[in-house]
């Protein structure tokens, strides 16, 4: 007698993916309707250098560091002529401060040279400037000129893999499968959502799903 055949897992068509990705965007904006960038800032500058000291750091660290940051240098000149000493103690607590010293110094130094002081507009520009890459980037563009961007962090990557999204493990890859799934004008706000839900409920060991 032939055993009963049983159908495989069902796979989630094209369409059905982007539905389901869009309606867990809708939930998200519903459950985080204030979500925004947590770093503190007035101008791109202060958000550029913000990022750049957010790495391998809290937010609530760093902005408990730049308010002294931020009125003793006030321009990409002031940075790039600022004493190194100075400068690695005002950001020390961020840690790896030597190193994220020497990028916004060479960072400050760069934006005078190339872009008359001023932080660029353009993700080609930026990612060309020391210690930002495309996450930097994207926050920098996303907040501080309202060009939509998809920050891919560790919250993220994680959920985006979580939800199904995708496989991938590689951040910029993640951000261009994810980007073709939501419409790009809510790209920005999608990352302050799934960064919020990824320290707030879906956290990496032990994820509050039941809530």
């Amino acid at each position: 007698m032939k055993a009963p055949s049983h159908p495989g897992p069902r796979v989630e068509t094209r369409l059905a993916l982007v539905r389901r990705a869009r309606r867990i965007n809708r939930e998200l904006a519903a459950l985080y309707p204030d979500a925004h960038c947590e770093l503190d800032f007035t101008n791109p500058l202060e958000l550029l250098v913000a990022t750049i000291l957010s790495a391998q750091c809290t937010d609530r660290r760093v902005n408990a560091v730049t308010p002294a940051l931020f009125a003793r240098y006030r321009t990409a000149e002031d940075y790039a002529a600022a004493n190194r000493e100075e400068l690695e103690g005002l950001i020390q607590s961020t840690g790896f401060f030597r190193s994220k010293a020497n990028n916004i110094q060479k960072m400050g130094h760069e934006l005078c040279e190339r872009f008359g002081g001023e932080v660029p507009g353009k993700l080609d520009d930026l990612v060309t400037l020391p210690g930002v890459g495309r996450k930097t980037a994207n926050v920098v563009l996303g907040n501080a000129f309202d060009v939509p961007g998809i920050t891919v962090d560790t919250h993220f990557g994680r959920l985006a893999r979580r939800f199904g999204w995708t496989a991938e493990q590689d951040p910029v890859k993640v951000e261009k499968i994810v980007g073709e799934l939501i419409p790009r004008k809510d790209w920005t706000l999608l990352s302050h959502r799934l960064i919020w839900h990824g320290r707030r409920i879906c956290h990496s060991q032990r994820p509050a799903c039941g809530a």
